[in-house]
């Protein structure tokens, strides 16, 4: 079984002077690890509200940052976060979906997967064959940290979200070799939820920076129609949720609305919002008067509809 630990994060995610709960992901070496690991790195950025944000690279033993709620309800979320596959998005996308998510009870794993262009064997499923160990982790671990296994969902943000969507589709794909009892569990999340997503990897509407990214900027035809998330979508995928700007000009709505019809084609339950302003990578950071400033409060309603979330009493 992957080990627990307890390791220092870089600023701003625990309190001064504290660590973090892990949980890595491998035991031992990931699969295709190359002779010399990618070294950690974090990039110190400064968002558009003038606040320092941190961008995570060098993932050399990805890992699952335990984030607990005060009062925890028994569901539990991965969150993942976006970074067009060449870095991580933490604070924007991980941390602070975490702080929302844990208000609500849930317990929120934020994943720390593997970049695909740090030297990784098989590339292009690096980041999925993460996730699916990541699920199942989840799924193994749920006595311990007291959630129900029938209650885990998959939170992607831009990148993050095709991966979470890739999980959500390809979860029973072999990526590989099984490492323990873990993984003979389930990998498929019970309920997604896709914001401003990467979708396509072939449609005059992908985003080629994540494309390159994940697959090679040499990548074929084929390995870019098998990395398209709308092609592989089947009867079992689960509840969806999706939401996008209407002005992202960086992954263009057509994504959201493409992984949505295909889901409605294979007569899966999904709802998605178009927002008429957001842009892209608006995150929990958008002022209440910009529309997708909503998408929080609207997912919340649609996680209760489908036994994710407990409905909220209105007075």
């Amino acid at each position: 079984m992957a080990g627990l630990a307890a390791s220092p994060l870089a600023a701003g995610a625990v309190a001064a002077g504290a660590t973090e709960e892990r949980i890595l992901l491998w035991p031992g070496l990931p699969p295709g690890a190359p002779k010399a690991l990618p070294k950690p790195k974090v990039e110190l950025k400064s968002s558009a509200v003038g606040v320092r944000v941190r961008w995570l690279s060098g993932i050399d033993l990805p890992w699952l940052a335990v984030r607990h709620p005060e009062h925890p309800n028994g569901a539990a979320a991965i969150v993942i976060p976006g970074g067009g596959y060449r870095f991580l998005s933490w604070d924007r996308e991980g941390e602070a979906p975490a702080r929302w998510l844990t208000g609500l009870g849930v317990t929120v794993f934020i994943l720390a997967y593997r970049l695909p262009g740090e030297g990784w064997a098989e590339r292009a499923t690096a980041p999925l064959a993460d996730a699916q160990r990541a699920l199942r982790l989840v799924r193994a671990h749920a006595r311990r940290y007291a959630i129900d296994p029938a209650r885990i969902a998959a939170l992607g943000f831009s990148a993050g979200g095709h991966l979470a969507a890739s999980l959500a589709t390809r979860h029973g794909e072999r990526l590989y070799r099984p490492m323990d009892a873990t993984d003979r569990i389930a990998a498929r999340p019970d309920l997604a939820a896709l914001l401003y997503p990467v979708i396509s990897m072939v449609e005059s509407f992908a985003h080629v920076g994540s494309r390159d990214a994940l697959l090679g900027p040499d990548a074929t035809v084929e390995a870019a129609r098998t990395a398209s998330v709308e092609t592989r979508v089947g009867p079992d995928m689960p509840p969806s949720f999706l939401a996008h700007g209407a002005d992202d000009t960086q992954v263009p709505p057509a994504n959201s609305i493409a992984m949505f019809e295909a889901i409605r084609a294979a007569g899966g339950p999904a709802a998605l919002h178009l927002f008429e302003d957001g842009g892209h990578g608006f995150g929990l950071h958008l002022p209440e008067t910009m529309q997708a400033a909503a998408w929080p409060q609207i997912f919340e309603r649609f996680a209760a509809r489908h036994g994710f979330l407990a409905a909220r009493r209105t007075p």
